[in-house]
Formats: C-alpha cells, structure tokens, sequence
C-alpha cells in the first residue's frame, strides 16, 4: 500500500517529461520612449483618467512656452482637414479616435511635449 502511493507520488513529479516550452515573444517593433510626434495626427482623444492611461498611445505634456514644444498643435474643426502633422481633431469620445494620447501633468513623464497654436501656418513638428 505504502509503495503504491509512494509510485503514483513519483509518476505526479514526472522526472522524464520535457519542460513545457516557453513561447516566443519578438520583441517591439519601436523601442520604449520613441514616439514619433511627427506621425500623429487626425482624430485625436485626450485622456485624462490616470487608471486608463495603460490604454493610451502615448504620454503628451501640455506646455505653455512654444520654445520647448516638440509639436505644435492646431486645432481643426473638421476631421477632414487633420490630414498632417500638428493637425488635430479631439474627439468627444475615444471610440472614434485615431489616437488616444494621455494628458499628463508631470513633465518628466511624457514621451513628448505639445503647445496649442492659434495659426494653422505654425502647426507641425520641430526639427532638431
């Protein structure tokens, strides 16, 4: 009786069967901290909720200079007319966004920096 259990103990460890394997994760195409500011546009849905944020795109930081901004924002009034770089539409909801950015107040924390424009012809991204 004692070695009967003492087996079935043995057979449950199973010494003789493989490690199941471990699946293979590629890694990121876009290393952490790379966002392109420059590629952004269209609709966009700024997102405000701290709990929310793991569902966002990226982290943008609302500057007040224009001089430290790395994307200068114009907001448009039609969806059409966001067609480049600095053009925004903001949704009112994120189901129709293209892009759900969360608005952070913490400088350091974002991946980049935008400033709000009232004249379309300054719209766009800043070369460095």
């Amino acid at each position: 009786m004692l070695a009967s259990l003492l087996f079935s103990g043995w057979l449950a460890l199973n010494p003789f069967r493989p490690a199941p394997p471990v699946p293979f994760v590629a890694a990121a195409a876009v290393p952490v901290g790379s966002i392109d500011p420059c590629r952004i546009y269209g609709s966009i849905y700024l997102e405000t909720d701290p709990y929310r944020r793991s569902y966002c795109f990226a982290t943008v930081y609302l500057e007040p200079e224009e001089a430290f901004a790395d994307l200068l924002v114009y907001q448009e009034d039609n969806k059409l007319f966001a067609d480049k770089a600095g053009f925004w539409y903001q949704t009112p909801t994120r189901d129709f966004a293209d892009y759900v950015l969360f608005v952070t107040d913490k400088r350091a924390l974002a991946d980049f920096y935008i400033h709000y424009t009232k004249s379309r012809s300054f719209a766009g991204c800043r070369k460095e």
